[in-house]
């Protein structure tokens, strides 16, 4: 049984590190590109150590377009995008996991129904709305759609679900009101699942690229992922230049899932299906 449980461990190191390594290659491939030259980009065999580094891929990039700006816009959209999810999710999700109404049950079902509708299918609706209200073309339209966020709010219903009643009843008995309850009670309780859906949302936004380019006509309001696509040639593209792009474009990411990450695990386990 020991020998068996021990091939088995093996089994599970040897598989995890292979699939570690599957995704770390097209990772360390984009580095290596971006610090090539040009004429080294299609070198057979691959180089993955560049015999003469060049930084001048990245150089490029800051000189096609307002490259700090286009971060600024980025930005600016993605946390408010982000602030947005995270306050209007949890109202909803407090007000379907500890709040009795006429019909709350059904209405949560037909909200969490809506996730089956493709985004495909509600962009022209939402981009008529929002030409009617003279938005078109400034940051509101991007960051107005994450006021409605089934799977943030259902991922917060499982996990306020599994707070004790007696945590608001205390709360009340000392006279809090129900928002004071929500914003001391109820949201340092499940910290770890806004720290995780924070981090998913920030990158959902950050790499958005349809709808911002519906909205943002503008050169000076672009974002990040739509400037990025300038740099696919019609007839050839500059692929370290695009690597060296992406890779820049990764940083804020990466610092946002280290910032969260203490909390990231365990609200991927807090918020999870119970009963």
């Amino acid at each position: 049984m020991t020998r068996k449980k021990n091939y088995g461990d093996v089994l599970y190191y040897v598989v995890s590190i292979l699939l570690a390594i599957a995704a770390i290659i097209p990772f360390l491939w984009m580095i290596s590109t971006s610090f090539k030259s040009r004429g080294a980009l299609m070198s057979i065999p691959i180089e993955w150590i560049p015999k003469e580094p060049s930084h001048s891929a990245y150089a490029k990039v800051f000189g096609k377009f307002h490259f700090f700006q286009t971060i600024g816009n980025s930005l600016i959209i993605s946390v408010s995008y982000t602030l947005v999810t995270l306050l209007s999710a949890s109202m909803a999700a407090f007000a379907f996991a500890k709040m009795k109404f006429p019909f709350g049950d059904g209405i949560f079902k037909l909200y969490l129904a809506t996730m089956m509708i493709p985004t495909q299918v509600t962009m022209i609706p939402l981009f008529v709305v929002m030409n009617k209200m003279g938005l078109i073309n400034t940051y509101s339209s991007v960051i107005l759609p994450s006021f409605f966020r089934p799977f943030a709010v259902f991922l917060l219903v499982q996990q306020m679900k599994t707070i004790p009643a007696g945590f608001i009843e205390a709360a009340r008995i000392d006279g809090a009101s129900l928002f004071l309850t929500y914003r001391k009670v109820i949201l340092p309780l499940c910290a770890p699942t806004l720290a995780t859906l924070a981090v998913t949302t920030f990158m959902e936004s950050w790499n958005d690229y349809l709808w911002p380019l519906l909205m943002l006509s503008d050169s000076n309001k672009t974002t990040l992922p739509i400037a990025l696509s300038t740099l696919n040639g019609q007839y050839a593209t500059e692929y370290n230049v695009l690597m060296a792009g992406s890779l820049i474009s990764m940083i804020p990411i990466i610092v946002t899932y280290i910032c969260a990450q203490k909390y990231f695990k365990n609200g991927l386990m807090d918020g999870g299906i119970k009963g």
